[in-house]
């Protein structure tokens, strides 16, 4: 079932939830847009049939062109503080998802719709895809955690490289900077599918894996190996576990909760 959540389109097909950026023509973000993309994210995240989510636009040609400048040019030092606290209010809910989050990019992705999707663990884009982060050339930084989800992504000096130039970079050229996973001819039905994989899998080792290399990229590595040690330690005692465990055994395929 599709629900048209203000300018987003929020529906789950089988076990996959999807948030797509529908605000015609561009998907240029407002307040209402951007206030709405936690509570969908928390909508599938609270939904048991829910196992993996989307990231999508459902604007041809657009995957989004972030802020809508003119909304940006009015701002005085509070409306500002107002909407990056919004921002920063979506990092943590998508860093510390239970669920994997995979991104289906398409057309022109720029600016904070392209940086929400940072967040995500797989990122599919198409041939076509271009994108950006331009907020330098109006005097600006992208504020939705892009700067911290950047240099993990690519290192330091060639996210600073990126963020100074401001330019828009093909699909390809994206890949080999590692803000994209992979250049498919339908990145929608390459996430969809891939989505369709991971839902048939543990949960809750999906789970663990994910806090584990989120929470444990940005920690000394003894303590990153902590939190491993946590995660499987905890999944040690679930059914899953013992299920997948004896189905390997068994030769047989598992069925997990």
């Amino acid at each position: 079932m599709t629900q048209n959540d203000g300018f987003l389109r929020v529906h789950r097909e089988g076990r996959v939830g999807w948030i797509e950026y529908n605000r015609p023509p561009r998907n240029a973000f407002n307040w209402e847009m951007l206030g709405a993309i936690r509570p969908a994210v928390e909508k599938h995240l609270d939904d048991p049939q829910v196992r993996v989510l989307i990231f999508a636009s459902a604007v041809e040609r657009y995957f989004s062109v972030g802020a809508d400048v003119t909304l940006l040019a009015d701002f005085d030092s509070a409306a500002a503080a107002h909407w990056i606290d919004l921002c920063h209010e979506i990092v943590p809910v998508l860093r510390d998802s239970s669920k994997p989050l995979l991104a289906a990019i398409h057309g022109t992705a720029v600016g904070g719709g392209l940086e929400i999707v940072l967040h995500c663990d797989v990122r599919f884009a198409s041939p076509d895809a271009r994108l950006g982060q331009p907020e330098v050339n109006i005097g600006f930084l992208p504020p939705v955690g892009a700067t911290q989800a950047y240099v993990r992504l690519m290192g330091r000096p060639r996210a600073l490289r990126f963020l100074y130039d401001g330019v828009l970079i093909s699909a390809s050229d994206a890949l080999q900077l590692g803000i994209v996973d992979e250049v498919v001819h339908d990145p929608r039905q390459a996430a969809a599918e891939y989505a369709t994989k991971l839902s048939l899998k543990s949960a809750a080792a999906l789970a663990a894996i994910r806090r584990s290399v989120t929470h444990g990229a940005d920690l000394p590595f003894e303590e990153g190996l902590a939190i491993e040690r946590r995660e499987a330690v905890r999944l040690a005692s679930t059914f899953d576990y013992r299920e997948g465990t004896r189905a390997f055994v068994e030769k047989r395929q598992p069925h997990f909760t």
